[in-house]
């Protein structure tokens, strides 16, 4: 993992110095089963937690050398991070080029310091949601903790003030009104997982459901 960690990091870098392009994941841009669309559909658990920016708090914990709990005014006193990606709605939508901006995941790892037993992580929302990941698909390039899109102040119907985003992974996996990210050395099936969606949830593969 250690070496698998300072790989992304170049990468991220190289990126971010406009020296290298994001890791590729397949040359048909739009996964099989997918329909482009250009608006941004609301889906959601029914629940629209009202978070206020005073009131929000990100707590960064399990397998790290460095917990924390970071206010909006710390969070954004973070790196910042625009990135422009796609992204696949396991409801069969695709949305192209949508620009982020936030806090890159390898900024916060490197903030925190996953222990080398760190392998997975937790993500839980103020909804009650929640959603799981391997660490290394969040250390890709194009992951961030978003806070505006195109652009703008995120929505809350979006998931605002901040929302988890996985370009490479269906949009579930990437966690609306984030709350909580614990690193953890075993795997915990999220809202959706327990539900039937698939553990993966590779858009180019058609991995919807388990």
């Amino acid at each position: 993992m250690k070496e698998a960690y300072i790989a992304a990091k170049e990468r991220w870098a190289r990126k971010q110095a406009g020296q290298g392009r994001g890791t590729v994941r397949s040359e048909n841009r739009l996964p099989p089963g997918q329909r482009q669309v250009t608006n941004f559909p609301i889906l959601d658990l029914g629940v629209k937690p009202e978070v206020s920016k005073t009131d929000w708090a990100l707590k960064i914990t399990g397998l790290v050398e460095n917990p924390v709990t970071l206010t909006w005014e710390q969070f954004l006193a973070l790196p910042q991070f625009k990135d422009v990606s796609d992204f696949h709605c396991v409801t069969t939508w695709s949305q192209f080029d949508m620009i982020w901006d936030g806090v890159a995941f390898l900024t916060l790892a490197d903030l925190v310091k996953p222990k080398p037993e760190a392998t997975h992580v937790f993500f839980k929302s103020y909804d009650g949601y929640s959603t799981n990941n391997p660490l290394d698909v969040l250390m890709d390039d194009d992951v961030l903790i978003a806070h505006s899109w195109n652009g703008q102040p995120l929505p809350p119907e979006h998931g605002g003030p901040a929302r988890v985003i996985v370009p490479k992974r269906y949009a579930w996996k990437g966690a609306k009104w984030i709350r909580e990210i614990t690193f953890m050395n075993r795997d915990i099936l999220g809202f959706w997982e327990l539900r039937g969606y698939s553990n993966t949830a590779d858009p180019w593969t058609d991995d919807r459901f388990s």
